[in-house]
C-alpha cells in the first residue's frame, strides 16, 4: 500500500510545472522606456550687451548667486552689469567668473542676452549652443535665421515662454514698466524746467486734475491708468474689446470713464485732455487710432506718449525718437515715441527680466539640460523657434517664407 501511495505523490510532482514563471509571464511583453530627470551642470554665459541704448542684463548678482550655489557656472564678459548699475566685484562675489575676452563668453553652452543676437555674435557661437533672448521679428531679416540654420543653434524667445496659466511673464513684466514710464515721463515732460506746460499730476485742492486718455486696455493701459490714478489724474480709457474694460475696472477696483473707440467720443476727450498715452497692438502693426485731424484738435502743451511706436505707433503724427532726443512737437503737441522705453529704467527692467530667468534656469539645470526641459515644460517649449538648426516657429516660417517642422516631432 505504500508503495501505491509513493507513486501516486510521484506522478503529481511530475504534472508540476518545472518553470517558477507561468505561460502568460513568459509571452513577450511591450517595453516600457523612462526618461529619468538627471541634475546636470549649466554653463552660462552673459555676454556685453551692444545694441543701442541697451543696457539692461539678463541675471542681477542676486540672480547669480542663487545658480552658481546650485552648482551652476556662469561666465560673464567685463562690465555687462554697468548699464544697469550693478559692478563687476559684485558679480565675482555672487560666484560668477569675468572675462574681457567676448569669444570667450560666447563659448558657453548656454547663452543669456536680452536684444537678439546680431549677425556677427551668431558667427562667434558654437555649434549647437543654446541661446536665450528676446526675438523681436519684426527686425530680423531672413539671413539671421538662415545663419542659425547653418550654425545648428537652439534659440528660445523669452516673450514667447508661457507660464502655467497661459500667460506671457516677460512681456506682461516689461508692459507694466512701460506703463508705469509713460506717466512718470509724462509728467516730467509737463513740468517747467523741461518747457512744459507747466502742470502738475496730483490732486491738489481747489485745482482741476490733469485729464489723461489711455488708448488700449492691455497690461500697458492698466499700469497707466493705475499710476495716473494714484497721482491724482482724471483718466479715460478707449478700448475696442469690452472684456478688456471690464477687466480693468475690476482691476483698477474703481470706477473709471471706459469707451468703446468711436471718433466722435475719443476726439471729445482728446480736446480736453493734458496727456494721451496709446499702447494698443496689432498682429502687424498697431492700428492707427488717432489721425492728424484728431492731434491738430488738441491743446498746445498736450503731452503724447506713444507706446505702441515699436508696432509702428498708434497715432498718425509719431516718429521714432530716442532716449537722448525723446521729444519732437507737431501742431504745438509734445510727442513721446521712443521704442525701448524699459531701458530708461535699466535697473528695475534687469531685475524684473532676472526674476523671470532665475527660475527656468533652474529649472533647466534640475531636469538635466535644455533638451530634457524642453520635454518635460510646454510654457518652455512654446518660446523655442529653433532646435539645432531646424525652425520651428510657424509664424517666423510663414513671415519669412522658410520651412519649419513641429517640435514635438523632433524630441519625443
Amino acid at each position: 500500500m505504500s508503495i501505491l501511495i509513493d507513486l501516486f505523490l510521484y506522478l503529481q510532482q511530475m504534472d508540476k510545472p518545472t518553470s517558477p514563471f507561468s505561460k502568460q509571464q513568459l509571452l513577450p511583453q511591450e517595453e516600457t522606456l523612462e526618461i529619468l530627470r538627471q541634475k546636470g551642470e549649466l554653463f552660462i554665459g552673459i555676454p556685453k550687451e551692444n545694441q543701442y541704448q541697451e543696457k539692461r542684463i539678463c541675471l542681477t548678482p542676486d540672480a547669480v548667486n542663487a545658480i552658481t550655489a546650485n552648482g551652476h557656472r556662469v561666465l560673464l564678459e567685463a562690465g555687462a552689469g554697468e548699464g544697469a548699475n550693478f559692478s563687476d566685484i559684485e558679480y565675482t562675489n555672487a560666484g560668477a567668473e569675468i572675462t574681457r575676452d567676448t569669444k570667450k563668453v560666447f563659448g558657453c553652452t548656454i547663452l543669456l542676452k536680452v536684444e537678439p543676437p546680431t549677425l556677427a555674435e551668431l558667427e562667434l557661437m558654437n555649434p549647437q549652443t543654446t541661446i536665450i533672448s528676446a526675438l523681436q521679428i519684426k527686425t530680423q531679416s531672413k539671413k539671421y535665421f538662415e545663419t542659425l540654420a547653418k550654425k545648428r543653434l537652439t534659440a528660445i524667445a523669452f516673450e514667447y515662454i508661457m507660464d502655467d496659466d497661459g500667460k506671457y511673464p516677460a512681456v506682461r513684466s516689461l508692459s507694466e514698466i512701460a506703463g508705469i514710464s509713460s506717466v512718470l515721463i509724462a509728467s516730467e515732460i509737463m513740468s517747467n524746467t523741461n518747457k512744459g506746460n507747466g502742470l502738475m499730476f496730483g490732486n491738489i485742492s481747489g485745482v482741476p486734475p490733469v485729464e489723461v486718455v489711455i488708448i488700449g486696455a492691455g497690461t500697458v493701459g492698466e499700469f497707466a491708468a493705475r499710476s495716473a490714478i494714484g497721482l491724482g489724474a482724471n483718466v479715460k480709457i478707449f478700448d475696442n474689446s469690452i472684456t478688456k474694460l471690464r477687466n480693468i475696472q475690476a482691476h483698477l477696483r474703481q470706477t473709471v470713464y471706459t469707451s468703446t473707440i468711436q471718433p466722435k467720443n475719443l476726439l471729445k476727450a482728446l480736446k480736453r485732455c493734458d496727456v494721451a498715452i496709446g499702447a494698443t497692438r496689432g498682429k502687424d502693426r498697431a492700428p492707427v487710432v488717432v489721425s492728424q485731424t484728431m492731434v491738430e484738435h488738441m491743446k498746445k502743451g498736450a503731452v503724447i506718449i506713444d507706446v505702441s511706436i515699436d508696432m509702428g505707433g498708434c497715432f498718425e503724427t509719431s516718429e521714432v525718437t530716442s532716449h537722448d532726443k525723446p521729444t519732437l512737437e507737431k501742431f504745438g503737441v509734445v510727442h513721446y515715441a521712443v521704442p525701448n522705453i524699459p531701458s530708461r529704467y535699466p535697473k528695475t527692467a534687469s531685475i524684473s527680466i532676472s526674476n523671470i530667468f532665475t527660475p527656468y534656469l533652474l529649472k533647466i539645470g534640475e531636469d538635466g539640460g535644455v533638451e530634457n526641459a524642453l520635454r518635460f515644460d510646454k510654457g518652455l517649449r512654446n518660446g523655442l523657434y529653433f532646435y539645432r538648426g531646424i525652425l520651428t516657429n510657424k509664424t517666423v516660417g510663414e513671415w519669412f517664407d522658410l520651412s519649419y517642422n513641429d517640435i514635438n516631432f523632433l524630441i519625443f
